[in-house]
């Protein structure tokens, strides 16, 4: 078996090759990856992503990327585009092709079919001097000086750096597109950063019963309300008014301190100006009021009038902890 330090140090020498290969990006920035923002920005189409082997992995990612920033983005496995999925590619589109190389079999025979289609066509490669980045339109210069691999063979800091270099583009283009939380909510529906972005306190409370108690109630009817809404807590109101509210842990203190229960009401177990939040505002803000307050349970309002209930539980089962 390795030793411990023998581990750790092979460790942090990946860590330090693959940042070094992504700060020596820096020096490509230059005017072909201005140039690719804007044609991208000013395109009608849809940007094509495609690559062999590792490449074509990161080119997935990269995919999804665009898809979830705001720019359209289709992968197309480099392999499979000369057998028919070079039918996918229309009028528009705009190519990057990723490639260590760039002169793998399948990308040779793949670029000269890319430019015949008349696509703008972006290499995205770690040889400029390649097949690839001499055919290309613009070239994205993703060299690097060694992989981290210790045979200088298995694609680990060259893809690192790819998939550095495709951020970096995601970055740009959603900065220049003003692209903002709200955007990136609608992309993300179902996912919990998304729900982050979207879900609102009213949405949550909706879902749950709405306990609700008048000041005069006794204990027991106190206790039969808790238990049948199963949130652990009752809303006392009058007149539509909120009064307070009382929770399964006020009861237990009442029943520390009295043995005679017959003249105590709700109003008497209250705790008045309950912690509360409007509607509208994100559940997001709803759980750090529940956890600055070290409350499990937040009351939920429509312009000051009792809305509903949301408990912690709830939070956790929408993924927003």
């Amino acid at each position: 078996m390795k030793s411990k330090k023998s581990i750790i140090d092979n460790a942090i020498n990946t860590l330090q090759l693959e940042a070094q290969g992504i700060l020596d990006l820096i020096q490509h920035i230059n005017d072909d990856f201005v140039e690719i923002i804007n044609l991208i920005l000013e395109s009608n189409g849809r940007v094509i992503v495609t690559g062999i082997g590792k490449s074509a992995i990161i080119a997935q990612k990269i995919v999804a990327t665009f898809n979830s920033t705001g720019t359209p983005s289709v992968f197309m496995h480099a392999a499979d585009a000369v057998h028919g999925d070079l039918g996918m590619i229309q009028k528009n589109d705009i190519v990057i092709c990723i490639s260590k190389s760039g002169n793998t079999p399948e990308i040779k025979v793949l670029a000269p079919l890319l430019k015949q289609s008349g696509n703008i066509m972006i290499g995205m490669v770690g040889q400029i001097n390649s097949d690839l980045a001499l055919q290309a339109d613009y070239v994205l210069n993703t060299s690097v000086e060694k992989e981290a691999c210790p045979h200088n063979l298995a694609p680990t800091t060259s893809t690192t750096a790819q998939l550095a270099m495709g951020d970096a583009l995601a970055v740009c283009l959603l900065h220049a597109r003003n692209f903002n939380e709200n955007d990136f909510a609608r992309f993300h529906p179902g996912g919990s950063l998304g729900k982050r972005l979207y879900l609102k306190a009213g949405d949550i409370a909706l879902k749950n019963e709405k306990p609700r108690i008048h000041p005069t109630a006794s204990v027991k009817d106190v206790i039969i309300e808790i238990s049948q809404n199963r949130l652990g807590t009752v809303v006392v109101i009058e007149n539509d008014t909120i009064l307070g509210i009382i929770t399964d842990g006020d009861i237990r203190r009442m029943l520390e301190k009295h043995s005679n229960l017959a003249d105590i009401t709700a109003k008497d177990l209250m705790s008045r100006n309950p912690k509360s939040i409007e509607k509208e505002t994100l559940a997001v803000q709803a759980l750090e009021l529940i956890k600055n307050n070290n409350i499990t349970q937040l009351l939920v309002t429509d312009n000051g009038s009792y809305f509903g209930m949301i408990h912690l539980h709830d939070l956790l089962q929408e993924g927003i902890i």
